[in-house]
């Protein structure tokens, strides 16, 4: 069963108001992991960073180091955003599905599908379903909320839309 399909938009708003207590923390320096896609992914990646926004949030693009198409970053502390990552284990638990893991919720946004996962360290991610590649968005700490959250998500949707196609991304 695909419960991405069918969860509604108002399950954000619980995720995003749970966050308040610590979103994720990006590392101050904007160093982060390189995703390494296959080919098919790593075209739709490289579509995508060309169409990320120059501002998010109120924050200038400053990508974080090593330079990549796979990786983006806004401001300092950074919001990272990372295309071509494997798919999160809780995207496929059944607790998830059934709304037993407090820890990660199923929602859209503007037409875009996200798990909210709560990481062991307090701090929460986002992860796109639903798209042939999935594109992760970590924000720093401090930014959190409906506030942060919400408006992130609704300002990366259009890129995620155009650059991403809807479908099965790579099982890996």
């Amino acid at each position: 069963m695909n419960f991405f399909r069918h969860r509604p938009l108002g399950l954000l708003a619980p995720a995003l108001l749970i966050a308040v207590a610590g979103c994720s923390s990006a590392d101050d320096s904007a160093t982060v992991a390189v995703p390494s896609p296959d080919a098919r992914t790593a075209r739709v990646c490289r579509d995508l960073h060309r169409s990320l926004p120059g501002r998010l949030d109120g924050r200038d693009r400053t990508d974080p180091s090593p330079r990549s198409a796979y990786t983006a970053g806004w401001g300092s502390p950074a919001i990272i955003l990372r295309c071509g990552v494997v798919r999160p284990p809780k995207m496929v638990d059944p607790a998830v599905a059934e709304g037993g893991d407090r820890d990660a919720v199923a929602g859209g946004v503007n037409g875009v599908d996200w798990l909210m996962e709560r990481q062991d360290d307090g701090t929460w991610r986002f992860t796109t379903a639903n798209r042939v590649a999935y594109v992760q968005v970590t924000l720093p700490e401090g930014l959190s909320g409906t506030d942060a959250g919400g408006p992130v998500l609704t300002a990366l949707a259009p890129s995620v839309k155009k650059a991403i196609p809807k479908g099965i991304a790579s099982m890996r």
